[in-house]
């Protein structure tokens, strides 16, 4: 495994065009990633950033950390990864499918933190390519919070690796439980906090210049609006959460979001969710959350 050690990222302009570009070999489909790992060996975890990132996604101060935010600490390595000669394909033209986190111990502002994101398995899906970046968060050598990235290269001809089957697979009927507004300016806002000011979240122009009729809101902000709703207003020590990222939230928006409390004995225990559209008929993603007595 070769280690790749960042003290100082480069300019998000700077990785942005890296990423956009792509630095590798644009051949043949590998059969696999090579073995690299980015680290960023000492990052604060800042409660101001925290503050912002919580009001653009709905949280409340006394959801402490919430599990998605230590995800961006990552991204400066993600982006790193895209625009260095070892990534296949460039960033444009790849979409975030899926998400797995699990969080092993509370985090705090003004943590020190080990960031690491690795390379991870190839897998075929029908419309191209899955790589998988495997996440990691590090607090004096313990693991305190990992996450799996699964990322789609869409048009990858006979695609490697086993066939990615998603994250959730209940059919159990959902209730709706509330709506939330996703306004137009939202992929402009959370992309000022998040660093990914992908064109696509951004305008309507720049959004139809790369086949979307409108900008379309970041999978992680939907994602975190949706927990922000179901999270218990405390800190968690221990969680787990899985989505699948289905169909794109057009912008502005009004979404629906529907649940079910599945027992702690069933084969998919805990809060299983989805967010749809306003009328309830369409899924933009589905997932599966478990924290407290759903771990035991």
């Amino acid at each position: 495994m070769k280690t790749i050690e960042i003290t100082q990222p480069a300019s998000i302009a700077a990785l942005y065009f890296g990423a956009l570009r792509g630095g590798g070999k644009k051949g043949a489909t590998p059969e696999t990633l090579p073995a690299l790992t980015f680290v960023q060996p000492a990052v604060t975890l800042d409660g101001a950033h925290l503050a912002q990132y919580a009001k653009v996604c709905g949280f409340a101060p006394a959801h402490g950390v919430p599990i998605t935010y230590p995800q961006l600490l990552t991204f400066p390595l993600v982006m790193a990864f895209f625009a260095s000669d070892e990534c296949p394909w460039p960033a444009m033209g790849t979409v975030h499918l899926a998400n797995r986190i699990v969080q092993h111990q509370s985090l705090h502002p003004g943590d020190t933190l080990r960031i690491e994101v690795s390379t991870g398995a190839l897998l075929a899906h029908e419309k191209g390519q899955i790589f998988e970046l495997d996440l990691r968060i590090l607090r004096r050598d313990d693991l305190v919070w990992q996450a799996t990235q699964s990322l789609l290269r869409l048009g990858v001809k006979q695609p490697a690796g086993a066939v990615f089957g998603g994250h959730v697979q209940s059919d159990a009927a959902l209730s709706h439980q509330a709506d939330f507004s996703a306004p137009a300016n939202i992929g402009r806002r959370y992309g000022s906090v998040s660093g990914d000011r992908n064109p696509i979240h951004l305008w309507a122009l720049s959004a139809r210049l790369f086949g979307f009729r409108r900008a379309i809101a970041h999978g992680m902000w939907t994602h975190a609006r949706a927990l922000a709703a179901l999270l218990p207003r405390e800190p968690l020590t221990q969680a787990e959460v899985a989505v699948d990222f289905k169909t794109p939230l057009f912008l502005p928006a009004r979404a629906s979001l529907w649940t079910r409390h599945q027992p702690q004995n069933s084969f998919d225990a805990g809060v299983l969710f989805e967010v749809r559209n306003s009328k309830g008929d369409k899924p933009h993603l589905r997932g599966q959350l478990r924290y407290g007595s759903f771990l035991k």
